[in-house]
């Protein structure tokens, strides 16, 4: 196996096997690097990859992501492997990132669509991204693999006790702390967070929230917005605004600190953040969005609400805090992680991929596991 990578993922995990070659095509660059600099790394990044594809031994590449120009990507480097016999393979994270960042175009369509006819098999995440998949860009049903989002076991955890988390991020130990993390953006839901959270810190002045995460590009606007609204609606002394990188090793202090996750998002196809939320056993509360109410169990893991209604989202926040899930919280933590763990496993994710990959090889359909194997299977 040889993976094609930047600094940014580059770990001792990716050089500890002699069957497994890592190329750091990418580094980091300065801040303050100029146009002329990143001109010439980014098209020393793509002469080292056309380059490479040339030689390349291995019969099939797998996409996980395109790189920075996103429609160069998807046609004719897309083209380019093909015409070296490349079996491409595409892990799609969203189906059309435009339609749900409400910036889609003719070109942005025209572009996944030679994308998608290019590429030999998909693998996604829900079944509503394969019924997209299949119904707006026409994809041969078969030529798509579900597969589960393998659960976040990388993450840093010093073993911080809530105490000690909660120290870190001045939050007291008898406070109702809700957490939102991830990049900040208008499908995100933010402002309905805080439309939620004015009605129940009204009644209880023991509800904290935090908010952590970096704007979206050009959503600088809507964080200001943001900002002014939990000025002007009185509620300041209850909400951190953390606005900017998270990087790795605060992770644990946020997620240990925090009695639940809320994800209130208008439009998703599937979150990381939930499945770090689950990595540290920690609770959901998330709109009926994507496929978040197949992953997010009542009762168990978290509870659902209604999209893009913040009365509903601050009657499921209330909900859960009297519910037993919060309550035991403690205890249900560990719960929460095992259950991740078994049902978001990468055993299932290496069984699925590899067998997709057999597949394609052997010229024929991947071969599939039985519907009673994987749970993720049986309930979508």
């Amino acid at each position: 196996m040889e993976v094609i990578g930047s600094d940014e993922i580059d770990s001792p995990d990716l050089h500890r096997s002699p069957r497994l070659s890592f190329f750091g095509f990418e580094r980091w660059q300065t801040r303050n690097a100029s146009f002329v600099q990143k001109t010439l790394r980014l098209l020393n990044y793509y002469a080292r990859l056309l380059a490479y594809a040339a030689a390349a031994r291995p019969e099939i590449f797998h996409i996980l992501w395109n790189y920075r120009l996103e429609y160069f990507d998807r046609t004719l480097l897309m083209l380019y492997y093909k015409l070296l016999g490349k079996k491409v393979v595409l892990t799609a994270h969203n189906i059309n990132a435009g339609k749900r960042d409400s910036n889609d175009s003719w070109l942005n369509r025209l572009t996944l669509r030679i994308q998608y006819r290019l590429t030999d098999h998909f693998f996604v995440h829900t079944s509503k991204m394969k019924t997209e998949l299949v119904a707006d860009f026409h994809v041969p049903e078969q030529n798509v693999t579900l597969i589960p989002f393998g659960i976040n076991n990388a993450l840093p955890d010093r073993g911080l006790t809530r105490a000690e988390a909660r120290r870190q991020l001045g939050i007291g130990d008898a406070d109702n702390t809700i957490l939102f993390f991830g990049n900040l953006g208008p499908y995100k839901g933010v402002d309905l967070l805080v439309s939620a959270f004015q009605r129940i810190a009204a009644t209880n002045a023991k509800y904290r929230l935090i908010i952590a995460g970096k704007p979206r590009g050009g959503c600088e606007k809507y964080v200001s917005g943001i900002e002014e609204a939990i000025r002007n609606s009185g509620i300041q002394s209850q909400v951190q605004l953390r606005i900017g990188f998270v990087p790795d090793d605060r992770l644990e202090a946020y997620f240990k600190a925090a009695d639940l996750l809320v994800l209130p998002y208008r439009f998703i196809s599937q979150s990381a953040v939930l499945f770090m939320a689950y990595s540290f056993g920690l609770p959901v509360v998330a709109t009926d969005v994507g496929c978040f109410s197949e992953d997010v169990i009542e009762g168990r893991t978290g509870f659902v609400c209604k999209p893009d209604d913040p009365v509903d989202l601050a009657d499921a926040i209330e909900r859960y805090f009297a519910s037993d899930l919060y309550q035991s919280l403690d205890k249900r933590r560990q719960e929460i992680r095992d259950y991740a763990n078994e049902r978001y496993s990468w055993e299932k994710v290496g069984e699925l991929t590899l067998n997709a990959y057999k597949g394609l090889l052997q010229d024929q359909e991947p071969i599939r596991p039985r519907a009673d194997d994987l749970q993720t299977e049986n309930r979508t």
